[in-house]
């Protein structure tokens, strides 16, 4: 899931600064969620549940901001170009993309030689970015189902009702922790298979001549 657009139009600050309370909030969530999970040491699990609870409130609220910057920030839209339009542009369908999805497997899936150069997302990247969206909204959701305070809120019991109680719901919060790590390793694989120049400009805002 690599962009070859490596350069400050391409990722505006805001982005940059949005990726990064991302990716802490992440390392935070993982550790505190494996830590409450199985406490592999003593005295740590009021922290670990704080440490938990404020990385999901933060994450939420930074993927909400990020959704409605996109209507109003301005970013490339194009591979090689710094002319901006507002970044909404680069998740919706675009002509450039058209055609593309399975292409675009198909290099991933060593079934083809070339890779599909099209907008500055391909179409497999919006697919995939797009929905840890309603992912990351879900996951709260169940966690919320388990935390005491609101796990009797007719809201969030229903949800436990639904999927047949609360270890069931406790499984469905496990098993997509699992889903995040793993789209995580493979978004940090795909975006530096060629270099690390998607690393340089959406950690360190540093542009990378080619």
């Amino acid at each position: 899931m690599s962009s070859q657009a490596h350069y400050r139009e391409a990722h505006p600050l805001v982005f940059v600064i949005t990726h990064w309370i991302n990716l802490i909030c992440m390392i935070m969530l993982a550790f505190s969620g494996f830590y409450i999970h199985y406490p592999f040491f003593d005295g740590f699990m009021g922290v670990a549940r704080g440490m938990h609870f404020v990385a999901m409130f933060v994450i939420i609220i930074n993927l909400t901001f990020r959704v409605i910057a996109a209507f109003f920030v301005k970013t490339a839209t194009d591979l090689g170009s710094r002319e901006v339009d507002t970044d909404i542009k680069n998740w919706l369908p675009q002509e450039k993309n058209r055609h593309q999805l399975w292409q675009t497997v198909k290099y991933y899936l060593f079934l083809r030689k070339e890779g599909v150069i099209s907008a500055k997302y391909g179409s497999l990247q919006k697919i995939a970015y797009l929905a840890t969206v309603p992912l990351t909204y879900l996951m709260a959701y169940t966690g919320f189902a388990l935390y005491g305070p609101t796990a009797d809120w007719g809201f969030f019991m229903g949800g436990t009702e639904l999927v047949g109680g609360p270890m069931n719901m406790r499984i469905i919060h496990y098993l997509m922790m699992w889903v995040f790590i793993v789209f995580t390793m493979i978004h940090a694989y795909l975006a530096n298979i060629y270099n690390f120049a998607p690393s340089k400009i959406i950690f360190l805002w540093k542009e990378t001549e080619h």
